[in-house]
């Protein structure tokens, strides 16, 4: 309050309290496989199937990581997140002759892989004017990346005015670095750094580049990743995802059952839903009951099992159909659903068309389906008209004999969208006073997110009072909480459950007797 010191009025403005809580995204889908280029465990966050095909180098053969991010955004999904590992595979290294003295500059090839072995790398002198402490430093460098097929340059990038002086500004180093996306200068580095800038010439490739071997467990769980954030752990890098997809190590090789229980682990953790492939040995509804009986993943609310496999058009063997493991379809499924109907209606019926996807691998009766759906596994259908869809949306924890209460993925995903939102969105709270007037606001501003999920119908009710609750107060938070620094908020809603089975009782009218 100012100093009244004169008659009059004062205006003075006061904070209403209010601190608005944003929803997270509900559909950043991670995968984890092999690629052709690009880092190795470190995460790339991409909005289209293009990006993909710059970055990682497209679908390869020998890979099942491309064609599940392709099927991922050909079914709606709009945001993924990328991590390419790696068994061995080694970056293409080149040496450029000095123009005077022994030294080489040596460059490698951005990412490890074969595409390395594509490059091109001239040096010319046509730089800027320099001084004569320059002279003997700056030069230009051309990188081109070429065709492997037809030899025709692809992409070119030319860096202007580098030095081989450390201190200098344009240091190629960080030049390339931070500006390349093609080579790099290695660190370490091997010998000693030229002091004398590469001759007018084209580089020569002294190391062949290797895409190294077939991905297997070692990379996605053995220990020790863990600490050093690589394999599954590279996504601690990232900020948000919400689905993972794992698909097969290989088109012959499913996911080891190690790494399905370490990744539904760290899902936990990152409140995000695992998106489980069913056994290639699972060729028939038999096959299938039997598997899911003997199924090594732990049942869990936090992963959703597909049924059957999907068969697709592979560009690269003339659009002829294979078979395909069908999680990066359905995570593009769900995250079509989740922009049109949001988080809360579940990813499956007649709307959850499967584009791009003409045969599945195990065509299901409804008969067949009634024996899979108690067990928790998801089926994909073909039915007349529509078309191929998903026809099942249960979590891996959804069997019948287990009674969970998150049976359905709608109502678990939205859990871990209401968590995560309010996560976010409650830091603030840290270290305020905690009394009565921290409390009211915890009320209104969590109430105000609430309320805003009711209004879109996420939750069941006519009312708020029906719909949603969020209680502190005295009685969530005792003296010996205050004490411990502890506030408790306790928020609950009711959700829409899916209507899974719908029953229509026809009956005759008898006919009309007069007295």
């Amino acid at each position: 309050m100012a100093n009244l010191t004169y008659p009059g009025v004062y205006i003075e403005e006061v904070p209403s309290g209010v601190r608005s809580i944003a929803g997270v995204a509900t559909s950043i889908t991670a995968f984890l496989g092999r690629a052709r280029r690009g880092p190795v465990d470190e995460p790339v966050r991409i909005q289209r199937f293009g990006d993909f095909e710059r970055r990682f180098g497209g679908l390869w053969e020998d890979s099942t990581l491309g064609y599940a991010v392709q099927q991922f955004f050909l079914n709606g999904g709009a945001d993924a997140v990328i991590v390419r590992l790696s068994n061995g595979a080694a970056a293409a290294r080149y040496a450029l002759a000095p123009e005077s003295g022994a030294d080489d500059l040596v460059l490698d090839a951005a990412d490890p892989g074969a595409w390395g072995d594509s490059l091109a790398i001239t040096v010319n002198h046509e730089t800027r004017p320099l001084t004569a402490a320059e002279a003997s430093a700056v030069f230009n460098l051309v990188v081109t990346e070429l065709d492997p097929a037809t030899g025709r340059p692809v992409a070119v990038e030319t860096h202007r005015n580098v030095s081989v002086d450390p201190a200098a500004v344009r240091f190629v180093s960080t030049v390339l670095a931070q500006e390349s996306q093609r080579v790099r200068i290695p660190e370490p580095y091997p010998g000693t750094f030229p002091t004398v800038r590469p001759a007018a010439a084209a580089a020569s490739r002294t190391t062949a580049g290797s895409d190294g071997s077939a991905l297997g467990h070692a990379q996605y769980d053995e220990p020790g990743l863990e600490d050093a954030k690589r394999g599954i752990w590279a996504l601690a890098k990232t900020d948000l995802f919400n689905l993972l997809c794992i698909p097969p190590y290989t088109p012959d090789t499913d996911v080891a059952d190690s790494t399905w229980a370490a990744a539904l682990a760290y899902c936990k953790t990152r409140r995000a839903l695992l998106l489980v492939d069913a056994p290639s040995a699972w060729t028939s509804t038999a096959a299938a009951v039997a598997g899911a009986a003997g199924f090594a993943l732990a049942r869990d609310e936090n992963a959703a099992l597909f049924f059957p496999r999907i068969r697709a058009a592979d560009a690269r063997r003339e659009n002829r159909l294979r078979s395909f493991a069908p999680c990066g379809a359905v995570a593009g499924v769900v995250a079509r659903t989740d922009a049109t109907r949001g988080v809360w209606k579940a990813p499956a019926g007649i709307e959850a068309q499967l584009n791009g996807v003409p045969e599945l691998a195990v065509p299901l009766t409804d008969g067949e389906t009634g024996q899979l759906n108690p067990l928790a596994v998801n089926c994909l259908r073909a039915l007349p008209v529509v078309g191929r869809v998903v026809w099942g949306s249960r979590t891996w924890e959804g069997a019948d004999a287990l009674a969970s209460e998150w049976k359905y993925i709608p109502v678990r995903r939205l859990a871990l969208f209401i968590e995560e939102s309010l996560y976010r969105g409650t830091q603030w709270v840290v270290f305020e006073p905690n009394d009565e007037p921290l409390w009211s606001q915890i009320r209104l501003n969590l109430g105000a997110f609430m309320q805003g999920l009711f209004r879109q119908g996420a939750f069941q009710g006519t009312t708020p009072r029906d719909a949603y609750f969020v209680k502190c107060d005295r009685e969530t938070t005792t003296q010996a909480d205050i004490d411990a620094g502890v506030v408790n908020i306790v928020v609950g809603f009711a959700p829409l459950k899916p209507a899974e089975f719908v029953v229509i009782k026809l009956q005759q009218m008898a006919g009309q007797t007069t007295g």
